[in-house]
């Protein structure tokens, strides 16, 4: 199989994605992303500090991301309406939800009172992330899906980007970011004035007729085997992604003794590799297909995960860079793909349920992180979880190829 050539052509599909209207729901969504990526990288960076502030051993740390996961599985109700109701309305609901969730997160006096806000914020985070994809892929042409998500995932990057930066300048005072991300509010407002909707969810909702729940429809062949298969990749891939990335600081901080400034330095440069890696993924996924990719970048992803776990300073440094630099690559072939597995008429749900399982798994693993890390410690208890990963990329080859495939109704 030939590469895809680069350079000119690169540019060219750059240019073929903003035709037709196609910026302005980009843009939109794409601030939107940030405002998502900035708000959830403040508990990652800022859990050393957290933790101190209120003396939470780690065990307890695990049950708070556990109890994050309610907020994932809140949101599927709310991202229902999304797909009768429609994107805009939801999405503009959602950025605002969670940057008031932000302004009581900064005001938490108990780790009980944090917990409680961050389930909100992680809710409305939820419906914003998946009603946002769900935009960009209906609308634009079928041979630009995967660079549109690798755009607004770039955003995202930004996002969390931004978050790295400011928090060594702060740090340890975390309550100043939630403030920041307050500021969410002035971009709900933006989407108020400027965002329209959906052009391919208008047209579906006017074929469909009588509307019908959400869920029903993907409880039907073929949508139902595919939601299985997403389902289980999602609760399998989360036994190590969700306590990867929560603990992450957390471990070079306790287990590396490494400073704020230098775990931030780490991140960063994770960052930094990772912005070519979705613009990559997603071209070649947008030339190559799907399928392969998808499943090839998600076993590659879990192996350096767990090996960025295994105690040396040096394989924290590299594995966090590998780790983020893959898993870059594959959110816009995944974003694109599972949008276009699922009709138009409940591709939001199918997001959310892609969600919920995923919060599931996540419990399951901070739960499994909490028993074994007093065995084990906490680097080989988040590495163990890494075979949840392997069998989640193996289970994408169950999928079919959907590259270039109009978008069922």
């Amino acid at each position: 199989m030939a590469a895809p050539e680069a350079g000119p052509h690169f540019l060219s599909d750059a240019t073929a994605l903003l035709r037709g209207g196609a910026l302005r729901p980009l843009a939109l969504a794409g601030l939107a992303s940030l405002l998502v990526s900035f708000d959830s990288a403040v508990l990652i960076l800022a859990l050393p500090a957290i933790a101190a502030d209120f003396r939470t051993p780690v065990a307890d740390l695990s049950r708070l991301g556990s109890a994050l996961s309610l907020g994932t599985i809140a949101a599927l109700p709310i991202a229902m309406q999304a797909d009768r109701v429609g994107r805009r309305r939801l999405l503009i609901l959602a950025v605002a939800g969670f940057s008031l969730a932000n302004l009581f997160s900064a005001a938490a006096p108990t780790v009980a009172w944090l917990a409680a806000s961050r389930v909100v914020a992680v809710c409305f985070e939820t419906v914003a992330g998946g009603v946002a994809t769900a935009l960009v892929i209906e609308e634009v042409a079928p041979d630009q899906r995967g660079l549109a998500v690798a755009a607004i995932t770039v955003a995202a990057g930004a996002g969390a980007g931004l978050t790295t930066v400011l928090y060594p300048l702060v740090a340890p005072h975390w309550r100043v970011l939630y403030l920041a991300g307050g500021g969410g509010l002035a971009g709900a407002a933006v989407l108020a004035v400027l965002l329209r909707e959906s052009r391919a969810w208008t047209a579906s909702t006017a074929a469909a007729g009588a509307p019908r729940l959400p869920l029903r429809v993907l409880l039907e062949p073929p949508w139902r085997a595919r939601l299985a298969v997403v389902a289980a990749w999602s609760a399998f891939g989360a036994l190590l992604y969700s306590p990867a990335s929560l603990l992450a600081a957390l471990y070079g901080s306790r287990v590396l003794a490494l400073s704020p400034t230098r775990i931030s330095a780490v991140m960063v440069a994770a960052g930094a590799a990772s912005v070519p890696a979705f613009l990559v993924g997603g071209r070649l996924s947008d030339r190559w297909g799907r399928r392969r990719l998808g499943a090839g970048l998600g076993l590659l992803t879990a192996i350096a995960t767990a090996a960025t776990f295994t105690g040396a300073q040096a394989a924290y440094w590299a594995g966090n860079v590998v780790w983020s630099v893959l898993a870059s690559a594959g959110v816009p072939v995944l974003g694109a793909w599972y949008g276009e597995l699922f009709p138009t008429r409940a591709r939001a749900t199918s997001e959310s349920v892609g969600s919920v399982a995923g919060a599931v798994g996540g419990a399951a693993g901070f739960q499994l992180v909490g028993l074994l890390q007093p065995r084990l410690g906490l680097g080989p208890s988040l590495a163990a979880t890494a075979a949840g990963a392997v069998a989640a990329a193996l289970l994408l080859l169950l999928l079919p190829e959907t590259r270039g495939e109009a978008l069922a109704p």
